[in-house]
């Protein structure tokens, strides 16, 4: 086995979940090894999302209306997976595995000059709640977008169902729940490279491959089974399909 960081005298910090007690505070030699924390959607989500809400704003300036629709049909198919992944994905994806007590995420924020060792096994105690607050605002975002009509005729997938009137407000809090987005993700970076420059952790790293180098004590998370992945795509798209052009008969 390969050895990565060793950490000599001095405080250790304490290992994240499902970590063995033998991880004491002052451990004199720690073995950090590979492990997988972060499953194939999780990943993918996360950066074809971003990748689609970057598109979405441009195809908009640039006065793309159907691209600017289609990437947000695609971005609800991403939300929907990410939202049920969230109670039967892999242990790292489950939100009642990563969402603690906001105080203990406060906690964890007053530390955030501190340089310590990454031992979390997913997210940490802040990161969690970035998470559920990014997801909710994209799913205002994406919510308020399907009830959008403009004047060329083209709108989101649910106009049709509101009276005129409701696609001014749609269009108002669409343009409003951007900025908040905006916002939110402008935050986001700044703490991921908070976190880099400051604590010494690379929180990207693991979210391209998937790997994090743990104390060899750390209990691996489990990780969900292709079939169920499959299973949950095959969900969504039918629910993106019938958002999409199932209502028109409604």
């Amino acid at each position: 086995m390969a050895r990565d960081q060793i950490v000599r005298g001095g405080k250790t910090p304490a290992a994240g979940r499902g970590m063995g007690q033998g991880m004491g505070r002052t451990a004199a030699t720690v073995m950090r090894l590979p492990m997988r924390v972060w499953d194939l959607p999780v990943r993918l989500i996360h950066w074809i999302i971003t990748l689609s809400m970057a598109g979405s704003y441009f195809s908009y300036l640039f006065g793309y209306v159907q691209l600017h629709i289609w990437l947000g049909e695609t971005t609800l198919g991403l939300l929907l997976y990410r939202l049920i992944w969230g109670f039967v994905g892999s242990e790292t994806a489950r939100f009642r595995k990563f969402l603690r007590s906001p105080l203990v995420g406060l906690r964890h924020l007053a530390a955030w000059r501190t340089v310590e060792v990454d031992n979390e096994i997913g997210h940490n105690a802040a990161g969690g709640w970035m998470v559920l607050i990014l997801l909710g605002v994209i799913a205002l975002q994406v919510g308020t977008g399907l009830f959008v009509h403009n004047r060329s005729g083209l709108g989101g997938p649910l106009a049709h169902l509101v009276a005129p009137a409701t696609w001014h407000t749609a269009r108002q809090l669409h343009g409003l729940f951007w900025n908040v987005l905006l916002g939110a993700v402008i935050l986001h970076i700044l703490t991921v490279a908070s976190y880099y420059f400051l604590k010494k952790q690379n929180l990207v790293r693991p979210m391209i491959t998937g790997k994090k180098r743990l104390p060899a004590a750390a209990r691996a998370p489990r990780m969900a089974s292709t079939a169920r992945m499959l299973l949950v795509l095959a969900v969504v798209m039918g629910l993106v399909a019938f958002v999409v052009w199932g209502t028109g008969s409604l």
